[in-house]
């Protein structure tokens, strides 16, 4: 498999705007851990290697378990994962997954028990976020290295 063209050579302006998005996304108060476990988690639910590779040493980098990293595709049949850990994965399952019911009142409630607006508007944005890299890199074929 190759990589079909890199998008911030063809469409620098739009890469420009994810970027932007991104920075954004990094700055938030959502904890560094969390995010990429939102990004791995998305990731692996859209089939994304780049993005798993990439955000599986990011996270290793700031500490987290290999434990919790394996076990995160099955997340919900542990007890490695703290309840607003859980609430969080739970609804950026569910912004990722958004045709498969939507994000629903259950999940959204759960979510708000644990976090704020502010937070939970930066679980959502983390998840659209690596949703769109995601699918940027899969289009591409982005190679993992």
């Amino acid at each position: 498999m190759e990589t079909r063209f890199r998008m911030e050579q063809v469409n620098a302006r739009a890469y420009e705007g994810m970027l932007g998005l991104e920075k954004a996304v990094s700055s938030a108060s959502l904890d560094k851990k969390m995010k990429e476990l939102i990004k791995i988690r998305a990731s692996q639910i859209n089939g994304c290697a780049f993005c798993i590779n990439m955000h599986a040493l990011d996270a290793r980098k700031l500490g987290e378990t290999e434990q919790r990293i394996y076990a995160l595709n099955a997340w919900r049949e542990t007890t490695f994962f703290t309840p607003e850990e859980r609430a969080a994965l739970a609804l950026a399952e569910a912004v990722t997954l958004v045709t498969e019911g939507h994000v629903s009142d259950e999940v959204y409630n759960e979510a708000r028990q644990y976090f704020d607006e502010t937070v939970l508007s930066e679980i959502i944005m983390a998840a659209v976020t690596i949703n769109a890299w995601n699918r940027i890199a899969i289009a591409t074929r982005m190679i993992p290295v």
